[in-house]
């Protein structure tokens, strides 16, 4: 079993926060986001002299810091963009992967059209990497700052993120002669209140018409041939660690720490 971890961090320097959350969930693969904090002094806390465990995977993309306990060999860099790091990511007992990782611009500087028309381009490099490496084991992470029902994610020519595992188990879908194919988005799940955790990852309203309060902007993807490896229980939000709750009284989160919660996910690979 992989654990993997991601926060958009907010350039926050709350390193025992960082360590904590490594050490509490057991994550194999750490994966950061407006990361502020130096590599050494990361590695120098997460790791013992008697444990050296975790290294720090090298990129080129500045947005995306990425610690784990793979040699750079075993994770190495297949595409890098500004705010995209597909690394190809190889286990040593189980299965290879394309682990994409991703910051994409914020609401602030693009629009919702903006957005959305990026995300063909966005979808032909992970496609074009998948043909690369020869398979379509693709898991799909980070801030996408767009909420699952938005039309980059749900767009056929855009990630093809769709709610329902049995529909993404077909593996594609045929719109005016092309073939595309799907990615199951198990985010949906976490957004709302039906049960006693916070109704997203992300929380800004604005004085207008219309405003949703919480968003899921940080999110797992996973094309049909991940499924078999993930169960929907390993997924979480995380809003406390140990004693420390990355949340205010009035249960958002706490921007004196960062303004997104970090996902959790583990893969049987």
């Amino acid at each position: 079993m992989v654990t993997f971890l991601f926060w958009n961090a907010r350039r926050t320097r709350r390193l025992d926060i960082v360590c904590r959350l490594v050490r509490e969930f057991e994550v194999d693969v750490l994966m950061l986001a407006e990361n502020a904090l130096g590599v050494a002094e990361v590695l120098a806390k997460l790791n013992t002299p008697e444990v050296a465990d975790f290294h720090y995977n090298s990129g080129l993309c500045e947005r995306i810091a990425i610690f784990s306990k793979f040699k750079d060999r075993q994770i190495k860099p297949q595409f890098e963009s500004t705010h995209i790091s597909i690394r190809h990511l190889k286990p040593p007992n189980g299965a290879d992967l394309l682990l994409v990782v991703v910051h994409l611009p914020s609401k602030l500087r693009q629009s919702n059209d903006s957005q959305a028309f990026e995300m063909p381009a966005i979808a032909r490099d992970i496609i074009r990497m998948e043909y690369k490496v020869g398979h379509q084991r693709t898991v799909l992470v980070g801030d996408l700052n767009m909420n699952p029902f938005e039309t980059g994610l749900i767009a056929a020519n855009g990630l093809h993120a769709t709610m329902a595992r049995r529909i993404a188990e077909k593996k594609t879908r045929i719109v005016n002669g092309r073939s595309y194919p799907f990615f199951y988005n198990p985010m949906w799940s976490l957004l709302g209140d039906t049960s006693n955790r916070p109704s997203g990852s992300h929380y800004y309203h604005k004085s207008e018409q219309v405003s949703y309060f919480w968003h899921l902007f940080d999110q797992v993807l996973l094309r049909p041939d991940v499924l078999p490896m993930f169960q929907n229980e390993n997924l979480k939000l995380i809003d406390s660690v140990g004693d420390c709750s990355l949340l205010t009284r009035n249960g958002i989160p706490d921007k004196n720490i960062s303004d997104h919660l970090p996902i959790l996910f583990q893969l049987n690979c």
